[in-house]
């Protein structure tokens, strides 16, 4: 699935943004194994302030789905892989897409420090050339998916090895499996 949009504080199933007037925006990546509405949903998440400020143009947002690992881009660098462990820590479920506009007020803004103002309400989000790419769960077992590295290899190649641990030491800013707030218990690939 890719995407480019323009905004200020968009979420979708799998990432948002949010910030604080003078801070950088944040990006949220997330993973859902079981999926949204089974019982306890345990998002698995990753936060990066963005190199850049995404309301100045639009930008490309992307997730490579295989059977073995999930990767997020930004701008064609791919700043998180999330690597099928075993098969009750990976999503099995078709990926869909949900986009929508929400107060990101109580993760984006220092713990809610700062709420969202609604007297500049109506916000507005708008999507161009949303190209959603590859196989459905559906497709026929023939299906090839569109390639994730220039290469065209299964992997990331080594430039792109590169950049997503360039992204990860200077941008990410939350990880899941490193926060003492959370019962890692509910989140077992942080242990494997």
């Amino acid at each position: 699935m890719q995407r480019r949009i323009r905004g200020t504080t968009m979420k979708s199933i799998w990432s948002s943004w949010g910030r604080h007037l003078g801070k950088p925006y944040t990006l949220q990546t997330n993973v859902y194994v079981l999926g949204s509405g089974d019982g306890r949903i345990i998002g698995r998440e990753l936060k990066f302030h963005l190199w850049f400020d995404p309301t100045d143009d639009f930008h490309h947002y992307a997730i490579f789905w295989s059977p073995n690992e999930l990767i997020f881009f930004v701008d064609d660098v791919p700043i998180r892989r999330y690597p099928r462990k075993s098969p009750t820590t990976f999503p099995l479920r078709p990926m869909w897409v949900y986009g929508s506009i929400w107060d990101a007020s109580p993760w984006a803004t220092e713990n809610g420090k700062y709420k969202a103002d609604y007297r500049y309400q109506p916000f507005v989000a708008r999507y161009t050339k949303f190209i959603i790419g590859g196989c459905s769960a559906y497709s026929p077992a023939n299906c090839r998916p569109v390639p994730m590295s220039p290469s065209g290899s299964g992997g990331l190649s080594p430039q792109q090895m590169a950049a997503m641990q360039w992204a990860q030491r200077n941008y990410k800013v939350y990880d899941y499996c490193g926060d003492p707030t959370r019962d890692l218990s509910l989140t077992p690939e942080c242990r494997l």
